[in-house]
């Protein structure tokens, strides 16, 4: 049986690392993305890790098929603070003997309603969902680093009444982050967006973010696309894969 449910997860520091990183500072994705998301929820119910080198994790394997959806919360236009937080390692093994420093650009606060589409006949989607909704988990999750501890209430656990649409008429807004493909790159964005959402919200905006949507299993590497988060309205959803309503809420989200 399906089950379409969110939780709100937050953490008081975070830090994905982006693999584009240069020698003077490294950078942290903005949303959780996906490959993130599945090692937390892996972690929670007590799935490994990276064991072996050129091996996905177990995590991986059992978990990757979930379609998860991410609406960042408390944020500004779609951006959390951060603070550059600054490291130096002097472990002789790590840097032949010399002090190794590093700075990273760390997220302060950042908090996000995750969905998730379950198959609770899935033993262990059966069993995420009894973890997440009791707030219970076998390993602490973090957001990108121990040290940044990651936790939901269990209070906000929602399950909620959805139904899938492959094509709607009307225009729409997605609460959640959705892939620009097939929004943007098939439609101008003047046929693709209603612009009438400058008269009904103050403060509109789109925010844009290229993000992990899952690993490259023969490369060993993520795949990176453009994704949207934006208050204006959706006139076309052809092409657009997961969309799904939430009935009693009233609102849609991009689940893949």
């Amino acid at each position: 049986m399906q089950k379409l449910i969110s939780i709100d997860l937050k953490a008081d520091f975070g830090f994905f690392r982006k693999p584009d990183a240069n020698n003077t500072i490294n950078f942290s994705y903005n949303i959780a993305h996906k490959p993130a998301l599945l090692g937390i929820f892996g972690a929670i119910i007590g799935l490994d890790g990276y064991k072996e080198k050129g091996k996905m994790p177990e995590y991986y394997e059992k978990l990757n098929h979930i379609c998860i959806g991410v609406a960042p919360l408390e944020h500004e236009k779609g951006n959390f603070q951060k603070t550059v937080i600054k490291y130096s390692n002097t472990v002789g093994y790590a840097n032949k003997g010399a002090t190794y420093l590093t700075e990273e650009a760390t997220l302060i606060k950042p908090s996000y309603q995750v969905y998730l589409l379950l198959n609770t006949a899935n033993e262990h989607e059966q069993k995420l969902f009894n973890y997440l909704q009791k707030g219970e988990a076998e390993y602490l999750p973090y957001f990108g680093k121990n040290e940044f501890s990651a936790w939901w209430e269990k209070e906000s656990f929602r399950e909620y009444d959805f139904e899938q649409k492959a094509e709607i008429e009307e225009s729409i807004s997605l609460k959640t982050v959705f892939v620009k493909e097939n929004v943007i790159n098939e439609h101008k964005a003047d046929n693709a967006f209603d612009m009438s959402g400058i008269i009904d919200n103050k403060l509109p905006y789109m925010y844009f973010e290229r993000l992990p949507k899952d690993f490259d299993i023969s490369l060993f590497q993520y795949n990176i696309c453009d994704y949207v988060l934006t208050t204006f309205r959706l006139k076309n959803t052809m092409g657009i894969n997961g969309i799904y309503y939430l009935k009693e809420e009233n609102f849609y989200v991009q689940l893949i």
